[in-house]
């Protein structure tokens, strides 16, 4: 081995403890931001020793040294301005958009490993898992933009089809790897090899389409997992041990926060692929419960809110589709100079991704020791003057409690339990499991119609007016 050889791989290895560090760190909100900062340093140095090694290999030709510096600053670009302007409430469809992008590059490398030395292992996975990868990240990141129907889509034959297709997955990768196709030279090969992508690109569209809006934060997390491991199988396929370690890390901590989501919605990853929960966000329109629903008005929640000793606060999509994070950390700032102790309880699946509404409350300035977790808040939710729910749906209804429901099981924050309940909400509009809530129509419940932005303005105003 050469100097030059020695002193890559240290850098590679160097990499690679970096990413382990940097995942280590996001294990908390107070060092989430240096750890991310870590991981996105030690990725450029790993892209520049790349760099190294093709100039010292001289295997690049000047015209191609062109078209990388054009892709780098053009995927660097759109990357930079997707990730400045996108809004909170669009993060997950994006991050779901960058799985795609993981995914289908993953593929396009094992199609060019095939063409220059043939069939393997870690080229037929990548070119699989790549492949399902990309089109069910795009219909995922469809359905939470709402380009793609948010309600599980299931067409006649869908479920033969999604049967169907691994089984013919799994013929064409035999085939591909004892020779059957006559190698990457001959036609058989690329013919199998197409179709092994076709099959896959298939799949990912039939894989994700019967699954309903409530399970997406587990469908994120899922594909995930699936773009790390094809990282990893591209890193195998190029020697690349940079790729192999970042894959490997991505795909099981994927698999982890997975069944940590699953498990927080009481269901089984089995049911979860088999589709057909939830039904999309209704936020707009009502319910025949809508009549016993008990209305508030801003002076209402103020007098109730001012004058408690202890507030817990539920986030949920609500807030952060009205983007109000802002106007509740000035609203809980304003009762806690009253001398009110207000923490917030979030929900492992609330919002559409994992750690939605922690960032969301990150980003307005929530300290960090206010987040309680789901275990901790139900626990003092009986001894808590009024639980503010914001946007919550699903997470907070009691009707997981009892068996025959579409949440039955699901764990849930026990808004219920507090002495008294304030939900703020556009309506009495079902959440994604698609059934009514029974905290709204619960007697310690008063319901504040209006989009939580407005809403939590006008009861500032409103504690400001009646007690200063």
């Amino acid at each position: 081995m050469s100097a030059f050889d020695a002193a890559i791989r240290l850098v590679y290895l160097a990499v690679a403890s970096c990413f382990v560090l940097g995942l280590h760190l996001m294990n908390s909100p107070v060092t989430a931001r240096r750890g991310n900062l870590l991981s996105a340093g030690a990725m450029a140095v790993a892209v520049a020793a790349t760099v190294v090694v093709l100039a010292e290999a001289g295997v690049v030709r000047p015209w191609a040294w062109g078209a990388l510096a054009a892709g780098t600053a053009l995927g660097a670009g759109v990357g930079l301005a997707l990730a400045r302007r996108v809004l909170m409430t669009a993060m997950p469809q994006l991050v779901s958009l960058f799985n795609a992008v993981g995914g289908g590059a993953a593929a396009l490398i094992g199609v060019h490993d095939f063409t220059r030395h043939g069939a393997s292992l870690p080229v037929v996975l990548d070119v699989v898992i790549g492949g399902v990868t990309f089109s069910g990240s795009l219909v995922a990141s469809g359905k939470l933009q709402g380009l793609v129907p948010g309600r599980p889509i299931v067409f006649p034959g869908a479920r033969v089809l999604t049967v169907a297709l691994p089984l013919a997955m799994a013929a064409l990768s035999v085939l591909l790897l004892t020779g059957g196709g006559g190698g990457p030279g001959g036609g058989g090969g690329v013919a199998l090899l197409a179709g092994l992508a076709a099959a896959s690109l298939a799949f990912g569209v039939t894989m994700v389409t019967p699954i309903g809006g409530a399970d997406m934060p587990v469908v994120i997390s899922l594909l995930n997992a699936f773009t790390g491991t094809a990282v990893a199988m591209a890193g195998f396929a190029l020697g690349n041990t940079v790729l192999i370690t970042a894959g490997a890390l991505v795909g099981a901590s994927g698999a982890i926060l997975t069944k940590l989501m699953a498990d927080a919605m009481n269901r089984s990853l089995g049911n979860i692929i088999a589709g057909g929960f939830g039904t999309g966000d209704e936020a707009a329109g009502g319910s025949a419960a809508q009549g016993r629903a008990r209305s508030l008005s801003a002076d209402d929640a103020a007098i109730q809110l001012a004058y408690a000793a202890k507030v817990v606060v539920v986030p949920g999509y609500g807030l952060a589709a009205a983007q109000a994070q802002h106007q509740l950390h000035d609203l809980a700032e304003l009762l806690e100079r009253r001398g009110v102790d207000v923490f917030y309880a979030v929900h492992p699946v609330a919002g559409r991704m994992p750690g939605h509404m922690n960032v969301l409350l990150a980003e307005a300035g929530v300290p960090y020791d206010r987040l309680a977790d789901m275990e901790d808040a139900n626990a003092a939710m009986p001894q808590t003057d009024v639980a503010l729910v914001v946007g919550a749906n699903d997470v907070v209804n009691p009707a997981a409690r009892r068996p025959g429901s579409a949440v039955s099981g699901m764990p849930i924050i026990d808004a219920d339990r507090a002495r008294s309940v304030i939900v703020v909400k556009r309506s009495m509009g079902h959440g994604y499991a698609g059934i009514d809530n029974e905290l709204y129509t619960a007697p310690n419940t008063g319901m504040y119609f209006a989009d939580a932005k407005k809403a939590l303005s006008d009861i500032t105003a409103a504690v400001k007016t009646l007690v200063g």
